[in-house]
């Protein structure tokens, strides 16, 4: 039996790595693809395309598999190969603060997958001051050398700091195809050893009861200075809302949920759960 092929996808947080799975489950590509996610939550998935769903895995009517990481990828990884059918290719979504060369080595010492690249987004909006900040230009640039394909996000030029990082196969995402796109790069081999990342403060809440709309906006528009990342669903007075904030992004939507789940992240030197804890219930 041939080595299955093993893909990463890689990008700093909210470069679009879940947005790019849900484009890459919808289409018609054939394969039989073992998507691993960090989010599982987070994988929006059509009603039409939905086979069954048990657990942490969900099937779909296409043949693609979609099943969350947990705690340990050498497990998940044993678990891709001892699936019968066995996919035709196997995704895995690193976080967003990971070195995706750590992913590429765990798969290279396994004989029974191959690699198969790492797909790197960068979001073209938050890159500048990325880039500008030293607490994340060292991660960020590091996801970007190691990948074999650049995807651009959020953006409709490539932005003007990034050749200096030399990518390889640097392209902006558009409305084409991906599969052939994601799966069909020429890799080249890792050899670098993987890089720990600087710590980061998260925080999770999860309520049922409704907050202020009128508030809502308020909130956002004052959030701490080191909150970087925060997705999840609100549950208002006037409705839900699905919410992302990714630096100095921010997008509210109306969106069906019966109860407030959020996660939010920042670097640890510069904020801490209990501040972001503060912040929201004030």
């Amino acid at each position: 039996m041939s080595p299955l092929p093993i893909t990463v996808i890689s990008g700093y947080l909210g470069a679009g790595k879940t947005t790019l799975i849900n484009r890459l489950l919808g289409e018609d590509h054939g394969l039989r693809l073992m998507v691993i996610v960090n989010d599982f939550g987070a994988i929006n998935i059509d009603a039409d395309l939905l086979d069954s769903a048990s657990g942490d895995t969900i099937t779909l009517t296409n043949g693609c598999i979609c099943c969350t990481m947990g705690s340990d990828l050498h497990m998940a990884l044993d678990q891709a190969l001892d699936r019968t059918p066995r996919p035709d290719h196997l995704i895995v979504e690193a976080s967003g603060v990971a070195d995706p060369a750590a992913i590429a080595q765990a798969a290279i010492a396994k004989p029974a997958l191959s690699y198969g690249g790492i797909i790197t987004l960068v979001d073209g909006a938050n890159f500048p001051a990325l880039m500008q900040d030293a607490g994340t230009a060292p991660q960020v640039s590091r996801q970007i050398t190691a990948a074999d394909l650049v995807l651009i996000t959020r953006t409709d030029r490539i932005p003007d700091a990034l050749p200096a990082l030399k990518p390889r196969n640097p392209r902006l995402l558009d409305d084409s195809p991906i599969a052939p796109l994601l799966l069909g790069i020429t890799p080249l081999p890792k050899g670098h050893a993987a890089a720990a990342h600087p710590a980061y403060a998260s925080w999770q809440h999860d309520s049922d009861q409704p907050v202020s709309r009128a508030a809502l906006a308020d909130k956002l528009d004052n959030r701490p200075a080191g909150l970087y990342r925060l997705k999840g669903f609100i549950l208002t007075d006037d409705g839900g809302y699905e919410v992302h904030i990714v630096g100095q992004y921010v997008s509210a939507r109306r969106a069906q949920t019966d109860r407030t789940r959020l996660v939010a992240l920042g670097l640890a030197e510069r904020i801490t759960r209990d501040q972001i804890a503060h912040w929201w219930q004030a």
